[in-house]
């Protein structure tokens, strides 16, 4: 297919570039551009505990939904847990062991409940069954499904998909369960790290409990990665879970690749992910010309770059980032009728792009801290700045004295109460990746480090080490701070280096 048979219809866009949210794509086609990094195999293994962390829109949900996929393709027995099942549980007053327990006996009753319902099998009243088996969820299903039979109700005259997990899980006697998005309505609070905390060591106990020879309960849980940090920090407990947490970062380059998926498996092709992968990324530019420009034309620094560095600077090492960055320039080639991206395409919802990008972030973290926009927007360069050429860029006494200046406007409240200091408002920042850390390297290129990458790399201690590394304001909102000076900041803002 030629770049001249592409009309960017919402169609052909959602259908080139995939769809924002995981759970609303189709799942064939998301089966078919997926790209499997390391990090699937590690979350996809037969291992009792795997915690996925990631920021919102790295693909946690997508990861999940693909390894169920698979797991259906197999005939393992496998169920998701969401957070409406899971409302009720974890709240109320109570000792913390207390609170674990409570999170065992109503997952137990969820996974049995959810496990019979797959089968189209009502899981009501087993309670006491369950309990008789003290815990041993996996021996109580074995021997319900061995003797075909839960009380009163036949359960052979099944779907005959249904039989063939049946009978492999009489086999195998292992249940993968997925638990996502349970971050959603996360605040900070005492009592919220506490509920997280619990369903943690819970899941691990009852995958302790129910382990065995050739059985057991496999726990995929998700969670943002400043939740983790937050609940790792604050409760001790949580250091027998630390091994098995696997941190889901993307490099740029994984990225480029992932966006070079799409593209073929529209066009029909097939693609070898490992030899891509061994590609440089100005090699893998090639597969891109088809659809957009080949260099980013007329404007500062930016002038004559590939156009797959300015993507990849824009980005925050999230594929959904770049979902939006390329479908909003596709959007804008079809009003033009043009059937490649060009670079005023992308120019031109730029601003667009960081408003949304700044919206997400004020959505996402409000729970967290409630006056939040308004320290983001207090981040903008002042008159001062924007005549030295500056902002943006800071170590960490000039970050901390911008942070300070808001104060002016009065202090900034944790959702839980406290009182911010501007080096723990740094760090939240740093979590949430508004800020980056940043090092200007001998080759005039720049490697930027996020959260995911270098989690103690924080500067909210004055006795930590940042190993040369200062403070930068995302590229991805700069537009949305500074509107009005469009071309300054691409006069003024270097590119990432390939390797960062």
């Amino acid at each position: 297919m030629t770049s001249s048979q592409i009309k960017f219809t919402d169609e052909t866009i959602q259908r080139i570039f995939g769809h924002e949210a995981a759970e609303d794509e189709d799942p064939l086609r998301l089966r078919e551009y997926y790209f499997k990094s390391n990090v699937f195999e590690q979350v996809a293994s037969e291992l009792s505990l795997r915690v996925l962390v990631g920021h919102k829109g790295i693909g946690k949900s997508a990861l999940f939904k693909v390894a169920m996929a698979e797991d259906e393709e197999a005939n393992n027995l496998s169920i998701a847990i969401q957070p409406n099942d899971i409302a009720d549980l974890g709240k109320g007053e109570g000792g913390f062991l207390e609170l674990v327990r409570g999170w065992e006996k109503g997952l137990t009753e969820i996974i049995t409940q959810k496990v019979f319902s797959s089968f189209g099998i009502s899981g009501e009243g087993l309670s006491s069954q369950i309990k008789s088996f003290g815990g041993k969820t996996i021996d109580f299903l074995i021997q319900t499904f061995r003797g075909a039979k839960i009380g009163d109700i036949e359960i052979v005259n099944i779907d005959p998909a249904r039989q063939q997990i049946r009978d492999q899980f009489l086999r195998k006697n292992k249940v993968n369960v997925y638990i996502d998005d349970l971050d959603r309505g996360w605040e900070g609070r005492k009592e919220d790290i506490r509920r997280i905390s619990a369903l943690l060591n819970a899941a691990r106990d009852i995958s302790n409990d129910n382990r065995g020879v050739n059985k057991g309960i496999n726990f995929k849980i998700s969670l943002r990665s400043d939740v983790y940090f937050a609940v790792r920090t604050s409760d001790e407990s949580t250091d027998k879970i630390e091994g098995s947490v696997v941190w889901y970062t993307w490099s740029n380059h994984e990225i480029l690749v992932l966006l070079i998926k799409r593209l073929e498996t529209y066009r029909g092709l097939k693609i070898d992910e490992d030899a891509l992968l061994k590609t440089p990324q100005i090699d893998l530019a090639n597969y891109l010309f088809p659809i957009m420009d080949e260099k980013f034309r007329g404007a500062g620094l930016w002038d004559n770059a590939p156009m797959y560095r300015v993507l990849m600077s824009l980005i925050r090492k999230r594929p959904r980032d770049l979902v939006k960055l390329c479908s909003l320039a596709a959007k804008k080639a079809y009003q033009d009728k043009s059937s490649k991206i060009q670079t005023e395409h992308f120019r031109s919802i730029f601003e667009e792009y960081s408003r949304g990008r700044v919206q997400d972030t004020i959505n996402e973290y409000r729970s967290e801290l409630p006056d939040i926009q308004r320290l983001i927007m207090s981040m903008k360069p002042n008159v001062q700045e924007r005549t030295a050429k500056a902002g943006y860029v800071y170590n960490t006494d000039s970050l901390l004295r911008k942070i300070k200046a808001a104060f002016g406007q009065g202090y900034f409240k944790f959702a839980n109460g406290k009182v911010a200091t501007e080096r723990e408002l740094a760090a939240f920042l740093y979590k949430i990746n508004f800020l980056t850390a940043r090092k200007d390297m001998q080759d005039e290129t720049i490697v930027r480090k996020y959260f995911e990458e270098s989690q103690y790399l924080l500067p909210d201690l004055p006795s930590n080490p940042t190993f040369g590394f200062d403070w930068e304001v995302h590229p991805a909102y700069r537009w949305a701070l500074q509107p009005d000076t469009v071309n300054s900041i691409l006069n003024s803002l270097r590119l990432s280096s390939d390797n960062s």
